[in-house]
């Protein structure tokens, strides 16, 4: 992928981890005004977690995959 993409992908990372953590705050904080919170409010961390999953994980393989291209150059 080009440079752009990994900047973009980085950035986008960031940005998911930034919306995880206040939804994971808002859960805490419905919670703690007693009962159950909506479903809304329960779940809304999973998208963010998920997308954060798929661009951690191509984040981690990067510099592995870098290193198979470099050495067979």
């Amino acid at each position: 992928m080009s440079t752009t993409a990994n900047h973009w992908i980085r950035q986008s990372h960031r940005w998911l981890s930034i919306i995880f953590t206040l939804t994971v705050i808002a859960n805490f904080a419905a919670r703690a005004q007693g009962g159950e919170p909506a479903a809304w409010i329960t779940y809304s961390p999973l998208p963010p977690l998920f997308l954060m999953l798929l661009s951690g994980l191509y984040l981690f393989a990067l510099p592995y995959v870098g290193k198979g291209r470099r050495a067979s150059n």
